[in-house]
């Protein structure tokens, strides 16, 4: 998948950062070192890891991820990544 999301809320320096969703790759998700869960009263899981975002973007980057958005909602941060892939 050439697109992730990750956003974190409240606290940018020392996440956790929300790295993916249920359907995200399970290659990146095992890399970044990601736990999936489910919230009490949600029907979907997420991925979390306890980094900061600033360290998942660097690792991110690392096999080949780019940002191409970022934007920030209330107490939430979120960014976009692309890869390309041939």
């Amino acid at each position: 998948m050439p697109y992730i999301l990750i956003s974190t809320q409240i606290r940018l320096e020392t996440g956790p950062t929300i790295v993916g969703d249920e359907y995200s790759d399970p290659d990146v998700m095992n890399y970044l070192g990601a736990r999936k869960t489910t919230m009490l009263g949600n029907n979907f899981s997420e991925y979390h890891v306890d980094d900061p975002p600033r360290v998942v973007l660097n690792k991110l980057e690392m096999i080949g991820y780019r940002v191409v958005g970022m934007t920030g909602m209330g107490q939430t941060l979120a960014w976009c990544l692309h890869k390309v892939t041939m």
